[in-house]
């Protein structure tokens, strides 16, 4: 289990969320990829995890403080373990599903941004003999939402 983020972060100098901050909207990422369902898992997760883990309360885009958005960029499949198998053959022992994101938390109040990461990168691994690109891309996701969390809690 690896994740790895882009290292383009910002956000805005100070001591964290201003104090007025205590609602949030998120919205379905944008999907630049043609795997559909993931704006439907990415915005489920994070519906999940997100508000609760910063501490604040879920609501609608109209009447949050701030509102979280984004973009899939990325899906893609590697191979990073493998070995050589019978007559030449290459044997796939592990896959992992790559996703690429870029990320934005907007005050509404201000219009301003106070975090944002133009380049999230995580990676899900699942074994190829007995699970699921589902395994991985679960992974993945869960990965994607705790670097969000991360991130936006080091402006804290």
């Amino acid at each position: 289990m690896t994740a790895a983020s882009g290292c383009n972060y910002s956000f805005r100098a100070g001591s964290g969320f201003p104090d007025y901050i205590r609602t949030v909207a998120v919205l379905p990422f944008d999907n630049e990829t043609s795997r559909f369902e993931l704006t439907q898992e990415v915005h489920e997760a994070l519906l999940r995890q997100l508000p609760r883990s910063l501490g604040l309360n879920q609501a609608g885009e109209e009447v949050a403080d701030a509102v979280v958005s984004g973009v899939i960029r990325t899906y893609d499949l590697t191979s990073p373990l493998y070995r050589q198998g019978q007559q030449e053959q290459v044997e796939v022992l592990q896959r992992e599903v790559v996703l690429v994101v870029s990320v934005e938390i907007l005050d509404q109040q201000e219009n301003i941004i106070l975090w944002e990461s133009s380049q999230i990168r995580v990676q899900g691994q699942y074994l190829e003999a007995s699970e699921s690109e589902e395994v991985g891309r679960v992974e993945a996701i869960e990965l994607l939402v705790q670097e969000i969390v991360d991130g936006a809690q080091s402006n804290w």
